[in-house]
């Protein structure tokens, strides 16, 4: 056990505990069983269900949650709050839930701060457990529902934890009725115009059940958005009740060449410069630099700070795959699809989308349907992952002229081909892809949790996630 854990008082029982966690994560990552973040949290938290609260008391704690942008933003975060020489520890690979959380905890020195990613149905649980000093709210929308409660349910339970934490301080997204709702249960809020890209799973008053109007209703949903972000920003109101957009303290002007400002209320606007692309990462970026000042660190420190992140877990980078260049995006729902789908739009690469509908993705793929694939049309496109022939015939019902190959590695291989010719529909089978000359250029790899890892797992950096 490291000094600074033998240093404490924690009961004999906790240390065994914190044994016990270390051990079984080092031999789960040994075998290959995993990333080694979850296993030992499991043995763990049988040994002292205490555990948890234990390693956070004493720390400063800021947890991240929402449907989308979690991983990422909890990544800013805690770049942030370094970027200034002090210690951090995080959970980065994004195991999520309570067993997960104990893997950074017992890492580092128990009153290092802590930076977590928290799954949104377990938000409620950890508030009560580990006390944050921040909790940062990005986003709900509706997200394997085969195991997961509807976002209204969600956020009403958002508003009770917070309703009892003391000391917190909440940055929420002002432009999500689903999060604001969420978020006036607590003493302390800081509101960020965020913006809201995907409204389907926002039209309907968490409050009464009444009908929520956008003051930009005519916008198309599914616009470029992260934590949440959305380019059309604006007052949303509710048609039976005073639940209506509040006042930001924070807002986010756009300008050119992939740059924007944050605007505060007391005038300032601060450069907002970062390598990670689209408007949502720039959403994500002022919410955790926003978090990071509530914190007591300096706004434009943070942000300066986040420039140096240009891939998260993976995603964003470019790696060879299939012998050709392909940057890699995660996509696990509607929301997060019609995000990137908006930042591939107006290139001209292939395109490969993979679904897989595993455990960890949920197993029921019905989804597709809500994602606006009709923006690939007119591109060369590969339906890929163990359910392509799902995804093709919603690629076929939007339009969208592609061929359809099981297998990832030989999907991006035969996008590559076919970048500069015409695009035969059909099905080609899984397997070995014959050998041909690849074009130059870079092919966009889009796909959900499963799909995504494996293709990360079969590659080999290129480059870096910087466009």
């Amino acid at each position: 056990m490291s000094p600074a854990l033998r240093a404490t008082t924690l009961p004999l029982r906790s240390e065994v505990a914190i044994v016990a966690t270390r051990i079984v994560n080092a031999v789960s990552r040994r075998l290959g069983l995993g990333s080694g973040t979850v296993a030992g949290g499991r043995i763990g938290m049988a040994i002292d269900p205490s555990l948890l609260g234990r390693l956070s008391t004493g720390r400063v704690v800021a947890l991240v949650s929402g449907t989308n942008g979690k991983t990422t933003t909890t990544r800013l975060l805690a770049t942030a709050m370094a970027g200034e020489g002090e210690a951090v520890v995080t959970n980065a690979t994004g195991s999520n839930m309570p067993a997960g959380h104990l893997a950074p905890l017992v890492a580092g020195p128990l009153r290092v701060p802590v930076v977590l990613e928290v799954d949104e149905a377990y938000l409620p649980q950890s508030v009560n457990v580990l006390a944050p000093a921040a909790v940062v709210l990005l986003n709900l929308s509706r997200d394997q529902l085969d195991r997961t409660s509807e976002v209204r349910m969600l956020a009403g339970r958002w508003r009770a934890a917070l309703n009892g934490a003391r000391g917190t301080t909440v940055v929420a997204n002002a432009d999500d009725p689903l999060v604001v709702w969420g978020a006036l249960g607590a003493q302390d809020v800081i509101w960020v115009a965020a913006g809201i890209g995907w409204r389907n799973d926002a039209v309907g008053c968490p409050a009464c059940g009444g009908r929520i109007v956008f003051a930009d209703a005519d916008a198309g949903a599914g616009a470029d958005s992260g934590g949440g972000g959305a380019v059309e920003r604006g007052g949303w109101a509710c048609t039976s009740c005073d639940l209506g957009r509040p006042e930001p303290d924070v807002s986010i002007e756009e300008g050119g060449g992939g740059e924007a400002l944050a605007v505060l209320s007391d005038g300032r606007r601060v450069p907002v410069k970062i390598s990670l692309p689209g408007r949502f990462n720039r959403a994500n970026a002022v919410m955790s630099a926003v978090a990071a000042h509530a914190l007591g660190h300096d706004l434009d420190q943070s942000l300066r700070a986040m420039a140096a992140v240009e891939d998260v877990a993976g995603r964003f980078t470019v790696r060879t795959v299939g012998g050709v260049p392909a940057r890699l995006l995660l996509a696990k729902n509607p929301a997060g699809w019609a995000e990137l789908l908006q930042l591939v739009r107006t290139g001209t690469e292939p395109v490969v989308v993979a679904i897989n509908a595993r455990v960890a993705d949920g197993r029921d793929p019905s989804w597709l349907w809500d994602v606006p694939f009709e923006s690939l049309a007119g591109r060369v496109v590969v339906a890929s992952g163990d359910r392509c022939r799902d995804l093709s015939v919603r690629l076929h019902y939007a339009g969208v002229a592609h061929e359809t190959i099981g297998d990832p590695s030989a999907a991006v291989a035969v996008a590559a081909r076919s970048g500069t010719g015409t695009v035969q529909c059909g099905t080609v089978q899984s397997g070995t892809v014959q050998s041909g000359t690849v074009q130059s250029g870079t092919v966009q790899f889009v796909g959900n949790y499963t799909a995504f890892n494996e293709v990360l797992g079969l590659s080999t950096a290129t480059g870096t996630g910087r466009r």
